[in-house]
């Protein structure tokens, strides 16, 4: 494709569509969207020859990265414990206190049906499409990370994009490094479910839309 084709697809898939979708009047279910365009990511990168299809999983990389992937984690969960306890202690384990059950279910499929495919998209497919719209290791995970952040304007409250514009530095960070998707999906699944686990869920689930302000006014 011409740099003038990328760039436009570019606009569409990281710009357009998460607008649209923010400010369609209809409801419109987040997760097939995401389903199909992690299709058409994957039907792409079949069709690049000089892709290389171990990147899409590739756990040889994993056991070498776990150790700062924990550490990295650990420190960042005990911050965001530490912040909710302090300004939001309504929230702390609410999720897991009051629907265990549900709890449950999301820590399974979460990773499956949403992780990953955001890895497919925001990782594998961004990397390997765009490369020569980003040249350098570090424009392209800031490219990548800016892309994913932009993406959860969909949940109306700038708490989401914050977070993952964080989130989207570390997990392009682990992609671009090893090359692994197994990797930086797992570094993303770590930090999702505990999001949800510690109560901060609803910030990210189109079910419920809230804003910092809103929690903050009901202490």
């Amino acid at each position: 494709m011409t740099h003038t084709a990328l760039i436009a697809e570019l606009l569409l898939l990281f710009v357009a569509l998460p607008l649209a979708f923010r400010f369609v009047p209809v409801r419109i279910p987040a997760l097939p969207l995401l389903w199909v365009v992690a299709a058409y990511a994957v039907w792409q990168l079949f069709l690049d020859p000089h892709f290389d299809r171990a990147r899409l999983w590739n756990l040889g990389p994993l056991p070498a990265c776990m150790g700062p992937i924990l550490t990295i984690f650990a420190v960042t969960a005990l911050a965001l414990w530490l912040a909710v306890r302090r300004f939001a202690p309504q929230l702390e384990w609410s999720f897991v206190r009051q629907r265990p059950a549900f709890w449950a279910v999301v820590m399974v499929a979460y990773p499956v049906l949403s992780v990953y495919p955001q890895g497919l998209i925001y990782r594998a497919f961004f990397f390997e499409r765009y490369a020569s719209l980003f040249p350098g290791k570090w424009a392209m995970i800031v490219a990548s990370a800016l892309a994913f952040a932009f993406l959860h304007i969909v949940f109306r409250n700038r708490l989401a994009v914050v977070l993952t514009l964080g989130g989207g530095l570390l997990f392009a960070a682990r992609y671009a490094q090893t090359g692994s998707l197994a990797a930086s999906s797992l570094e993303h699944a770590l930090y999702g479910c505990f999001l949800f686990t510690l109560g901060l869920g609803q910030f990210f689930y189109l079910g419920t839309i809230a804003t910092v302000g809103t929690v903050m006014r009901r202490r």
